[in-house]
């Protein structure tokens, strides 16, 4: 038989020497400092909460911040707890934790308080930002003159809509500047891995050629080289929609994707696939822009007639079956013939 060494009491078990009630009297399990200060970016509004920044509202922040400096008695275990907080001022909090615990097999609760302190920095991310900091470059250019305003745009689009994304996973990613120039446009990207990454999705869209060169920026405090690499992506004179041939023979280019690309017969309507390799071999004929719009005069398979845009005269073409044909079609003429395009 045991006995608590406090009281006297005779015990099966103690706690410490101590009965349960002994060694619960006006201990303390949990301790909080008098005051903790939070870093709020003054640029993002993000927290530096666990080690990482984070978005938040503010008192929810404040409660998260007093919980991470918690403290608690040696051989104890916090199993839940629960905050309030008192607003004194905008950027201070009064923070009161009560915590519910367990020792050896007993249950105890605790509470412990502290003041939270809302400190403005600005973080690593945004510092860089403001710096103009970057470390890749992206260009993309055109084999022919200039790189036409829609598909700038849309390039524009997918590297800033991807990166806006990426970004609330990675915040080391974001783009310190977009210059569009006549002939293309460069993206200034944060980290070397995102140029590579950014390089391989454009090129893959566009089936461009993609390269890639460095250059030495300087030096790290402990003496590595550091580089920053400029990823050259050349786009083809081809998209998506133009009349293009191909062994001799003219397709329509339905598809480019990163392992190639999907071909439409304009005489029998077959589709084909062409491998990445073999892309550089196809030669524009007619693109999407400069097809005609010709008038039907009447519809139905496996030919209808239309008006030819230039003499204005009654031809038939061949169509593809189940198509449905509008008030007009696009066509092309090939050695002097019309044909119809998809």
């Amino acid at each position: 038989m045991r006995f608590c060494v406090k009281c006297g009491k005779d015990l099966e078990r103690t706690i410490g020497g101590l009965c349960t009630d002994c060694y619960l009297d006006g201990r303390k399990f949990t301790t909080l400092p008098h005051h903790v200060d939070l870093e709020v970016c003054a640029v993002c509004g993000e927290y530096y909460l666990g080690g990482k920044w984070a978005p938040s509202g503010r008192r929810k922040a404040a409660e998260d911040a007093a919980v991470e400096h918690l403290g608690a008695l040696n051989g104890s275990r916090v199993k839940f707890v629960e905050t309030f907080s008192e607003e004194q001022d905008p950027r201070t909090y009064l923070v009161k934790v009560i915590s519910e615990m367990a020792v050896e097999d007993v249950e105890v609760e605790a509470e412990a308080s502290t003041i939270v302190r809302i400190k403005n920095t600005v973080c690593k991310r945004c510092s860089r930002i403001q710096g103009s900091y970057y470390e890749s470059i992206l260009q993309v250019r055109s084999e022919e003159r200039a790189l036409d305003e829609d598909t700038m745009s849309e390039i524009v689009s997918m590297v800033t809509d991807y990166v806006d994304q990426q970004s609330k996973v990675n915040r080391q990613y974001f783009i310190s500047k977009v210059e569009k120039m006549h002939g293309g446009v460069d993206f200034y990207l944060s980290s070397i891995a995102l140029g590579r990454i950014m390089a391989k999705m454009v090129s893959d869209r566009y089936s461009g050629e993609n390269k890639e060169s460095a250059k030495l920026a300087g030096r790290t405090d402990d003496g590595q080289d550091m580089y920053r690499i400029t990823y050259l992506v050349r786009l083809p004179e081809f998209k998506a929609g133009d009349v293009v041939v191909y062994n001799g023979r003219h397709y329509k280019l339905v598809r480019i994707f990163g392992t190639g690309g999907r071909l439409l017969s304009l005489k029998d309507f077959k589709e084909i696939s062409i491998r990445r390799p073999d892309m550089p071999s196809l030669k524009v004929y007619r693109k999407r822009s400069e097809l005609k719009d010709a008038t039907v005069v009447s519809g139905g398979y496996p030919e209808i007639q239309i008006l030819d845009p230039l003499s204005f005269s009654t031809v038939e073409i061949r169509v593809p079956e189940g198509e449905m044909i509008g008030e007009t079609v696009k066509v092309t003429d090939i050695d002097g013939v019309l044909y119809y395009v998809p």
